[in-house]
């Protein structure tokens, strides 16, 4: 049995991979949304690899919702960032966080977050630290502003699941003594 899934996972896994590269390469909305904006030289589905990458390793965390999360978080930016739609092959489940983890802008996740499901902000965090890793293109306003829904978010992920690999991560912008890139 643990052979099959092992296969069975990884061909899901290559799948997963492929489509979100073309996805993110191919079919851009706009061509400068084919890169980071940090370097124009970072792949954008780099994003979400690090971050399905990073809660897979949540062994905290059960085996489903790292699973599920790491298949939401891959395709996070899918629907906001490309010209193409989800594949037939996830879940109804999976396509529903990453529904929910679709916003029109950053106000309105900024407001409307609350609102979803638990999983949908514990992705949400995951989404969040990386984007703040690489937002050296914020303005300080700007970046002032990512970082107080940062610290909300951190604060109902580790309400929600206490002690958590990414929230220690997180924590790690809260150190005012720490460069801001």
């Amino acid at each position: 049995m643990f052979i099959n899934n092992y296969y069975y996972s990884k061909y899901m896994e290559e799948r997963d991979l492929t489509y979100i590269i073309r996805a993110h390469d191919e079919s851009p909305r706009k061509l400068e949304n084919r890169f980071r904006k940090w370097d124009n030289k970072t792949h954008y589905y780099i994003h979400s690899i690090w971050c399905a990458s990073m809660i897979r390793q949540e062994t905290s965390l059960s085996e489903e919702i790292r699973v599920k999360g790491s298949q939401a978080l891959l395709y996070h930016d899918v629907l906001e960032d490309t010209k193409i739609g989800l594949p037939e092959w996830i879940s109804e489940e999976v396509k529903s966080f990453i529904y929910g983890m679709t916003f029109e802008s950053s106000e309105d996740e900024w407001e409307n977050l609350w609102k979803r499901d638990k999983k949908v902000r514990l992705f949400k965090l995951y989404d969040k630290v990386n984007n703040f890793m690489d937002g050296v293109w914020m303005k300080p306003e700007r970046r002032q502003q990512h970082l107080e829904h940062l610290k909300k978010l951190y604060k109902d992920v580790e309400r929600n699941y206490s002690e958590l690999n990414i929230l220690k991560f997180a924590r790690t912008f809260f150190n005012s003594s720490l460069p801001m890139f």
